[in-house]
């Protein structure tokens, strides 16, 4: 065999390596693909979106101010986009908590 024949064995080969590591997906990575599906459809919905518990300052009749209302904004999406990268952390591991990090990412969001 030549050294081109070899080489491109070799190349052959290590694609379709990484081709099978690929294709193994972990136990949420279809809810996971499902789940982002369905908020990338919702973009029109304007009743889609984040949500967080009422605070006890709204309970209590206290109007927010526009930062106080950003603040919460960009507090809950940052708490979003962790839970979310916690649940494929999890599930690239193949470990089955990614299910409770991605239910919790589903509690946050309306769709």
């Amino acid at each position: 065999m030549s050294k081109f024949q070899t080489a491109a064995g070799l190349i052959v080969f290590i694609l379709f390596g990484l081709n099978v590591s690929v294709a193994q997906a972990g136990p949420c990575s279809a809810d996971i693909a499902q789940f982002e599906q369905a908020i990338r459809n919702s973009a029109g919905n304007p009743n889609a979106g984040l949500t967080a518990p009422q605070s006890i300052a709204a309970q209590m009749e206290r109007q927010p101010t526009p930062e106080s209302v950003k603040h919460a904004q960009d507090r809950l999406r940052a708490k979003f986009s962790a839970t979310m990268a916690r649940a494929k952390r999890l599930d690239a591991r193949g470990n089955a908590g990614c299910a409770s990090a991605l239910s919790a990412a589903k509690r946050m969001y309306i769709l």
